[in-house]
């Protein structure tokens, strides 16, 4: 008659352990909000700063890179520099995410 009760017990365990979860995956969040990745494309001809939100923060173009004659390269470097810094986030954030759900026995990539 009471065989059930056990699984309740076991209910509220996991549901505070999702609780606990949440409330670290939202200061996770937050404190990698403020955190930012540095790159730099054409041999620092173009540094880029992004956040854990991927806004750039800052921008800096070497002066030498900046040839009227050919706008393209300089274009190619920004989107280089930009692309590689997402993608540092995106690293950044899985690596993180990684790290606090590595306990539940999920399947990897599910976060």
């Amino acid at each position: 008659m009471f065989g059930g009760m056990g699984n309740m017990g076991n209910m509220a365990g996991m549901m505070k352990k999702v609780q606990k979860m949440q409330n670290e995956m939202k200061k996770m969040q937050d404190d990698l909000k403020r955190k930012t990745v540095d790159v730099t494309s054409g041999g620092g001809a173009v540094k880029i700063t992004m956040n854990g939100e991927k806004q750039v923060v800052n921008l800096v173009i070497d002066p030498a890179a900046v040839d009227p004659e050919d706008v393209e390269m300089l274009q190619d470097l920004i989107s280089a520099a930009f692309n590689e810094a997402t993608k540092k986030v995106d690293d950044m954030m899985a690596s993180e995410m990684g790290k606090l759900t590595s306990g539940l026995g999920l399947p990897p990539g599910l976060f």
